[in-house]
């Protein structure tokens, strides 16, 4: 098998890989919203491992169980509730669909939060065993209670902490001033201090890295924060020839789960977690520390390079030093669920 390589958070990808993969084996058996008979070619799709994989599932008899032709072909992803889970150690017990109830009702409807989408404590399905090293395993996770933003910090959020907290602002606001008509545009040029310190002025925190992920696919391991199947039109992206960021919740039918906009495109997305290997995850990388940053969730840009291709699934996982800044990067706040009763019956990861 060709080897894939990062380097400094860039995905090296051979040519050979890309010219002799077939497109008939894309990653999500993916449509395009415009021509529903068109399916997703890019190289993020076409590397071996993922054409082995899809081959397995539907070739071996141990895999076919979990992933029969029927159930890719309608775009369903094979670990639903009601699915046998595939894990990297034993399965652990999933809450029922009534347990799943009861958290929900305890959603508070403080005046505070809502801005803020309430996600009750719980597992869910995080990491995917078919794509890239590092979003390996696909495994089950445990969250406490929290709250995340449904934005992306806006520029015009941003700027009241500018001016509050006497910060520079980001370097391309001319004369410290937003560029005109992006008001209400997700905050780039921002390093990952910077988005910790205004969610810390803003009585928030950054989420880590499970609480994000968790709040874009649900706990039902979607693959996207809209579900399994890629559309071009449910997010700001490169397929749509994007060439900068748009306004923030641009795209209701994008939404995840608990109705939060923006999870996949419009811009990468810091959180609190160092660039480390998922649990149970083998693989050696050089790359692996507790200098670098994670970041979610892709964005305009053609993040191929970055190993998350164009689709920017929830999975995905990028990373740089934490004083990086781009145009391209922002971030969201989260918030521990205070007086929430926490289900604390599950069995820690």
């Amino acid at each position: 098998m060709t080897a894939l390589r990062r380097l400094g958070g860039i995905l090296l990808i051979p040519l050979s890989l890309l010219a002799a993969a077939s497109p008939a084996l894309a990653y999500e058996g993916l449509v395009d919203a415009d021509k529903p008979e068109m399916t997703c070619d890019t190289a993020c799709h076409l590397p071996e491992n993922i054409i082995r994989a899809k081959e397995d599932k539907f070739k071996k008899e141990s895999c076919r169980e979990c992933h029969s032709i029927e159930t890719a072909s309608k775009g369903i992803s094979p670990f639903r509730r009601g699915k046998k889970i595939l894990m990297a150690s034993a399965s652990p017990r999933k809450p029922s669909g009534a347990a799943a109830k009861r958290a929900q009702a305890k959603t508070p409807s403080h005046a505070e939060e809502k801005e803020m989408a309430f996600v009750p404590a719980g597992e869910f399905i995080m990491g995917s065993n078919e794509r890239w090293d590092d979003e390996s395993p696909e495994h089950m996770r445990e969250t406490r209670a929290f709250y995340i933003d449904y934005y992306e910090v806006s520029n015009r959020r941003y700027r009241k902490f500018v001016s509050a907290a006497k910060r520079p602002p980001p370097h391309h606001w001319a004369d410290g001033e937003i560029p005109v008509g992006k008001e209400n545009h997700p905050v780039t040029y921002v390093s990952w201090f910077d988005a910790s310190d205004y969610c810390a002025w803003a009585g928030k925190r950054l989420p880590k890295e499970p609480e994000w992920e968790k709040a874009s696919r649900g706990d039902d391991g979607l693959i996207y924060p809209w579900g399994d199947l890629w559309t071009r039109d449910k997010s700001n992206n490169p397929y749509k020839n994007s060439t900068g960021t748009e306004t923030i919740g641009s795209y209701p039918e994008g939404r995840s789960p608990y109705g939060l906009y923006d999870m996949s495109g419009n811009v990468w997305e810091w959180v609190d977690a160092f660039y480390l290997p998922h649990p149970g995850n083998v693989v050696p990388s050089q790359e692996y520390g507790m200098d670098k940053r994670v970041l979610k969730g892709g964005s305009w840009f053609d993040c191929l390079s970055y190993g998350c291709g164009l689709s920017a699934p929830a999975f995905n996982r990028s990373f740089f030093n934490p004083e990086v800044k781009n145009n391209s990067f922002g971030f969201r706040c989260a918030k521990n669920a205070t007086g929430v009763k926490q289900d604390l019956s599950l069995t820690k990861k």
